[in-house]
């Protein structure tokens, strides 16, 4: 045989495997308990973010070593919140100005790189990040930040199909990681704080066409196949005049899926504007007509046709910007019943009924909440209403209402960053930041591309040693197993494993490991920039990995006040970790 017949028959070998090589629906649903791969955000679409390898343990943690590093490289070094991507031999990131990356798994090198081509004139309100990307059969699939999904060939980077989520120039954008369900990329969308309207969309994969839209203020219609299907909720019914056409409730951090109940589960964020006084006057109704549905809910979404078969409204009224978004994880409690989790912005741990939403308990997750002094029977918040920011109509001048100091701060009890269950423990480890804020309402009048929040504020630090603080949460009770503080906010994912530990980064470069029954830290590694970024771990050729980017940035440091000043020394960066537990030292204590 020749030199060139060797290659060309390389060659086709090469690409028969590569063309069987593909992501399939039982792989995604799989995802948790395929320890060699990561397909999904999430490491499985409950977004439980656990994995059952155990390798890797609390004996042996103090051996994890690094084994390659990546550099995004160039001058766009923003914040990196990325979750990477683990299949047939490669890695998948995505970087900050819509990039993504292919990388070689053994080396770290790149393989290829695709960088959108932004617009002038784009309006992120929060930095120009992304959380990830998707796999399914041979496309990778991720967002925008112009507000577009693209589909890419997985092995060369080439554009199949891209399509435009949303008008950019009206305040739309895109930053979360794509959801597949049953062949269709689920997508939501990002620019709450510019008036526009929160929207699941749902698209077939293969070909990027539309197959159903569900808005998800009251008095929009959706659509299924191209017409129109059911309004969601009722006109008028909550939202006074024409405000609900400008009514916000982004869904801007993705939703995960419940394969027991088949059924999308998306949080929406803060109606439009800020100003709740705008919005029935800001004041409690008797028949709850006040309440701005389906905005700062999360709500289930049957995948087949994209109706709402259930709300749970956490902020009825919302006037603090209490975004409703936070990922909601399905799991299992310690009796065996079917459950939702999920830590809101407004410093409450919810578990809800997976069969129907039903509201089961709340808890606090942060020390301080001044907004409301509980959350009743039926899952409502008892508000304090002298903790709402004040009318400005009621002022002297009309330009600004009563200052109060609100806590938790806008940025949340819980912001964007995802917990962790832990099947091994059965509790939750939650990422939570201690700060407040004083906040005031304005004036505003919507228009198009601008700013519609009608409020001021200053975000304040609640306490001196810490703001950071990752709790075990018990969800059975909602007690506080234990609790761990940090100086700077908390802003990284977390991740848990049946070797009994709990990975997270800090804005000072540490990425920790922590034992999941005490808190105890085990390891950690200065990573040289502020990790804000995802970790995930995985099992190759019999040894252990755990990667995370590490590369500060995101709201704090152009949204937290007072607390983006007690963290301004902090460096940008764009670099990806990737350690292993070398095989020789797995049985070293």
């Amino acid at each position: 045989m020749t030199r060139f017949t060797a290659i060309v028959v390389a060659g086709i070998v090469a690409s028969a495997g590569a063309a069987t090589a593909q992501v399939s629906d039982e792989m995604i649903a799989d995802d948790q308990s395929m320890t060699e791969q990561v397909v999904t955000n999430g490491m499985g679409r409950d977004l439980q973010r656990y994995s059952p390898l155990e390798m890797l343990n609390r004996d042996n943690v103090q051996n994890l070593v690094p084994a390659w590093a990546f550099s995004l490289g160039g001058e766009k070094q923003r914040g990196q919140e990325t979750q990477p991507l683990i299949y047939d031999g490669m890695m998948y990131i995505t970087g900050s100005y819509s990039r993504l990356y292919a990388i070689d798994l053994e080396t770290g090198a790149e393989v290829w790189q695709y960088d959108a081509r932004l617009p002038e004139g784009i309006l992120p309100c929060c930095d120009v990040v992304n959380r990830g990307a998707a796999l399914y059969n041979d496309k990778l699939y991720f967002g925008t930040l112009d507000a577009r999904i693209v589909a890419l060939d997985a092995k060369t980077g080439d554009v199949v199909w891209r399509d435009q989520i949303a008008d950019y120039k009206a305040g739309y954008s895109y930053t979360a990681a794509p959801l597949i369900v049953d062949g269709l990329v689920v997508t939501g969308n990002s620019g709450g704080e510019f008036g526009i309207v929160g929207e699941v969309q749902a698209r077939d994969a293969e070909t990027g066409e539309m197959v159903w839209t569900r808005p998800v203020i009251e008095g929009h219609m959706g659509t299924l196949n191209g017409e129109e299907s059911t309004m969601t909720g009722e006109l008028n019914a909550t939202w006074p005049g024409d405000m609900w056409k400008t009514g916000g409730g982004a869904t801007w951090l993705g939703g995960s899926y419940d394969a027991r109940t088949d059924t999308l589960i998306f949080g929406t964020g803060n109606p439009a504007p800020w100003n709740s006084h705008l919005r029935n006057a800001g004041q409690p109704t008797e028949d709850n007509s006040g309440d701005n549905l389906y905005a700062a809910s999360r709500l289930g979404i049957d995948p087949e046709t994209g109706d709402i078969k259930w709300h749970f409204q956490t902020t009825p009224r919302e006037g603090w910007d209490y975004d409703g978004v936070n990922e909601v994880v399905p799991y299992e409690d310690r009796e065996g019943n079917m459950r939702l989790a999920t830590a809101d912005r407004n410093g409450f741990f919810y578990v809800l009924n997976a069969e129907d939403g039903a509201f089961v308990s709340a808890e606090p997750f942060v020390k301080d909440i001044t907004w409301a002094d509980g959350i009743d029977e039926n899952g409502r918040p008892i508000f304090n209403e002298e903790n709402r920011p004040g009318d400005p109509s009621a002022s002297a001048d009309g330009a600004k209402g009563e200052v109060v100091f609100s806590s938790p701060s806008f940025l949340g009890g819980k912001n964007w960053m995802p917990m962790a269950f832990s099947k091994r423990t059965g509790n939750f480890y939650v990422p939570s930041n201690e700060w407040g804020m004083d906040i005031w309402n304005e004036p505003i009048t919507y228009k198009k591309g601008a700013a519609y929040l009608g409020s001021g504020f200053t975000i304040k630090p609640n306490y001196e040693d810490h703001i950071g603080s990752l709790k075990a949460i018990d969800p059975d009770t909602g007690e506080w197993v234990w609790e761990y503080k940090n100086d700077a906010p908390l802003w990284s994912g977390v991740m848990t494993t049946a070797g009994g530990l709990v990975f997270f980064g800090t804005p000072e470069g540490k990425f920790i490991a922590l034992d999941d029954e005490t808190g105890e830290e085990l390891w950690s590694f200065q990573t040289g920039s502020g990790i804000v970024g995802q970790p995930v771990t995985w099992e190759q050729d019999g040894e252990q990995y755990v990667s995370v980017i590490s590369g500060w940035g995101g709201a704090v440091p152009l949204w937290g006040g007072e607390v983006a000043k007690k963290v301004n020394y902090l460096n940008q960066g764009g670099m990806l970790w990737t350690f292993k537990l070398p095989r020789e030292l797995a049985a070293l204590e």
